[in-house]
């Protein structure tokens, strides 16, 4: 059985011009001025690495009630975007091709997203994405993308012989190196799909 599995930002959701906006804007208002580097920049690229990092490079302790009190704040805020602006568009066709997957008979399906858990659920959600009895694999698991991807593929239960996953930026490409699965970039960053319609199972 061949596996597929997704990120979710950029990915399955347009959410990349407003998600790190609302979490930087949450470790500011928590931690107060700090150094930060570009986001391509940070060890792993995920909710929980870059904020590790964060905390390790400015010096602080305490640092799991820190990273709490962001996490916290980051929703709420992510929940009022949500509730006034409304939800994250969906990359055309996303919807669709998840439920094809999901009724595929000899494809796996699974999440891998550098999100916390709680916000991945929270945008595919009130995206319209049904997710029920899909495994979701976030950086609540690890802070190292290329673990998560790993958890995602465990927990899919498959001893896929070809993984493909769907990612939109180039820590994405980068991880799907190190793993040896293949790679389809989503969206204009690294030039690549536009729509989900014309990819075939």
């Amino acid at each position: 059985m061949k596996s597929i599995i997704l990120d979710v930002d950029g990915t399955l959701i347009d959410s990349m011009g407003v998600d790190p906006r609302l979490y930087f804007s949450s470790i500011e208002r928590v931690l107060g001025p700090v150094s930060l580097r570009d986001l391509n920049d940070y060890d792993h690229v995920t909710d929980s690495g870059i904020l590790g990092q964060i905390l390790e490079e400015n010096g602080f302790s305490g640092t799991g009630k820190l990273a709490a009190s962001v996490k916290s704040m980051f929703m709420k805020g992510l929940n009022s975007h949500i509730e006034h602006v409304g939800s994250f568009p969906v990359i055309d066709g996303a919807v669709e091709f998840v439920e094809r997957i999901r009724k595929s008979t000899d494809t796996s399906i699974a999440i891998a997203t550098g999100c916390w858990r709680e916000s991945a659920l929270l945008k595919l959600k009130t995206s319209g994405f049904n997710i029920e009895g899909i495994p979701v694999a976030t950086s609540d698991d690890s802070p190292s993308r290329v673990e998560i991807m790993r958890s995602a593929l465990r927990m899919t239960g498959s001893d896929a012989g070809g993984v493909t996953y769907f990612g939109d930026a180039e820590w994405d490409e980068r991880a799907c190196h190190d793993l040896g699965w293949n790679f389809v970039a989503v969206g204009p960053r690294l030039g690549g799909i536009k729509s989900f319609s014309s990819i075939r199972l």
